[in-house]
């Protein structure tokens, strides 16, 4: 489709091209009419072959990394063999302030029972509205 497209884009700069010769002496301002409409015939010749050759002959593009997220994103380029170790695979050593210090851990064992602190706070007391707003 795009190659007869190609052919009778230039058939018609053809023909304008030929026209617009023929009327140059005759009639300039014809003749540049029929000339503006032979090179936009041209130009979409022009266009329509590009076309056809980008198809036939598509360029390579040699992409390493494409970013599609929006947000955050782990990139791991390089060698896997190089990588470090996975987390299961590695022991976490002891906080070093920790051992040399030796202080009172923030872990205090087991829990106490549960909400039993402040046992003097009552309830609000219940309200009517409908007595309040009848007054």
């Amino acid at each position: 489709m795009l190659y007869a497209q190609t052919v009778a884009l230039n058939a018609m700069f053809g023909e304008m091209a030929r026209v617009a010769s023929c009327n140059v002496f005759k009639s300039p301002e014809w003749a540049d009419r029929y000339m503006r409409l032979a090179l936009r015939a041209q130009s979409q010749s022009r266009m329509t072959v590009e076309t056809l050759a980008a198809i036939k002959n598509p360029s390579v593009v040699f992409a390493r990394q494409a970013n599609f997220a929006g947000g955050h994103q782990q990139v791991n380029n390089g060698n896997p063999a190089q990588a470090a170790p996975r987390a299961s695979e590695t022991q976490s050593a002891p906080s070093k302030l920790l051992e040399k210090h030796e202080v009172e851990r923030l872990d205090t064992g087991a829990k106490g029972p549960p909400g039993g602190a402040d046992q003097d706070v009552v309830p609000v007391a219940t309200l009517d509205r409908a007595k309040k707003l009848s007054r």
